[in-house]
């Protein structure tokens, strides 16, 4: 006879693949928690199309600004390879991706754990599976710079557009999650050293 934790991890699966909402949520959380323990940092997940420039360029940006409290990740819905301009346009701004690659969400999907799932796209918004025990979901609707046409400048410079909010995205990201810990009264030491530097740096430079 199957019993109720054991039906629970069945249907569970089953609506990773049919991107279904479970009838019994909290329960679904409890599961999904037993079987990925806690790292002791906040797993996010960057979700877009391609996994080619959008996602890979917020992986990079969180992983450099963030501290050691977030382990940042990065998926398409379908992987295509990192775009030559996307490493370019980060290079400009001091981060070295090649040691990151494209991703199919099925790498992901029902294997790990995230508490923070954006995705920077609005197909990959629309047809993103469910995520049993994501407390955060965001969405950034950001331009595809792959998609743009013309010159070699004028798609350079989309990319370069496109980098810059990201920065801005995730920038704004820390500094709200920088704020709850402050009303809370904690200071976790991710907010210490190269990433707090920076951001001083920063303070100073807008004067």
């Amino acid at each position: 006879m199957i019993n109720r934790r054991t039906k629970m991890r069945q249907q569970w699966r089953s609506a990773f693949v049919k991107g279904e909402a479970l009838e019994d949520d909290a329960f679904a959380q409890d599961v999904w928690r037993e079987q990925t323990p806690d790292s002791g940092k906040r797993r996010v997940l960057f979700l877009c199309t391609g996994n080619s420039a959008r996602s890979q360029m917020a992986e990079a940006f969180l992983r450099t600004l963030g501290g050691d409290r977030f382990e940042p990740h990065s998926a398409g819905l379908h992987a295509t390879g990192i775009h030559s301009l996307t490493e370019q346009v980060m290079a400009e701004c001091g981060i070295d991706i090649r040691g990151q690659r494209s991703k199919d969400l099925s790498e992901y999907l029902g294997r790990v754990h995230f508490g923070m799932l954006i995705t920077v796209c609005d197909r990959a918004a629309e047809e993103c599976p469910v995520f049993p025990g994501v407390a955060t979901r965001l969405h950034w609707p950001l331009d595809d710079p792959v998609a743009v046409g013309g010159s070699d400048e004028e798609r350079l410079e989309a990319f370069r557009r496109v980098r810059d909010e990201i920065e801005r995205h995730v920038r704004e990201l820390l500094a709200s999650e920088q704020a709850d810990y402050v009303a809370a009264g904690v200071r976790p030491a991710s907010w210490v050293g190269a990433a707090q530097a920076r951001w001083s740096e920063d303070a100073k430079r807008a004067g």
